[in-house]
This record gives C-alpha cells, sequence and structure tokens, in this order.
C-alpha cells in the first residue's frame, strides 16, 4: 500500500522547469568559433550583396510610390508577377505619402518637396484615372 501511495503522489506531482536557464546553458555551450563558422553559411545563402541605396527621406517616398503603382495596377507585383488593382490600399498609401508631407512640412530642403508634392501630384491623377 505504501509503494501504491508513492505512485499516487509521483502521478499527481509535476516539475517545472524554467527554460531561461536551460537556454543560458546551451548558449554558453557554443563556442565562438561555431558562432564564427556560421557567418559564411549566412552570406553564401544570400548569394552576392547588391549594394543597397541610401536611406533617405527620398528613398522611403519612391518605396512608397513604389507601392502605390503595384496597388494601381501600374507595375507587376513582384511576388505574382501579375498586375492587379487594389484600389482603397493605393488610395492608403497616397493618403500616407500625404500626410508625411504635411508632417514634414517646413523639415524638408527645396528639393525633398518639389519630389514629394511631383510624386503626390502624379499619384492622385493615376489614382482618379484609375478609378474614374
Amino acid at each position: 500500500m505504501a509503494d501504491e501511495k508513492r505512485n499516487e503522489e509521483k502521478e499527481k506531482s509535476f516539475v517545472v522547469r524554467d527554460k531561461r536557464f536551460t537556454a543560458q546553458k546551451e548558449e554558453e555551450k557554443v563556442s565562438p568559433k561555431e558562432e564564427q563558422r556560421e557567418e559564411p553559411l549566412r552570406e553564401e545563402v544570400s548569394g552576392e550583396e547588391a549594394p543597397l541605396p541610401e536611406i533617405n527621406f527620398t528613398s522611403l517616398i519612391l518605396s512608397l510610390s513604389t507601392s502605390a503603382f503595384i496597388q494601381l495596377g501600374e507595375i507587376d507585383d513582384p511576388f505574382t508577377q501579375k498586375q492587379s488593382k487594389n484600389l482603397p490600399i493605393a488610395k492608403q498609401t497616397i493618403d500616407l505619402i500625404g500626410m508625411l508631407r504635411e508632417k514634414t512640412r517646413g523639415n524638408l530642403t527645396s528639393e525633398e518637396e518639389k519630389f514629394i508634392e511631383q510624386v503626390l501630384f502624379d499619384l492622385r491623377m493615376r489614382y482618379v484615372k484609375t478609378a474614374g
């Protein structure tokens, strides 16, 4: 009977393991040499590294406007390789660029101001043409 009670107690009990401490132990096991070995593998997977464009206000507006062109169906969607229209999302993207113009007013260079005005004008005209 004593053995049955012990078995019942074992079945009723549970063990709590804190994974934070077990994860630390596993991280400590990884040596710096193993970490260095992983880096070249990542580069090989990504292939040739193309130079990335400079991150600035103009590149942000170009990125958003390209998204709007895709949503207006003027550029092939890079995922489907097909043109498709999504006018509500295109309008939202155009409005987002307009909001950025309003929020950055007075903080842009004259070239940036001219650029965002031209992009907005072009996108709005294309939206009206597509929606109309």
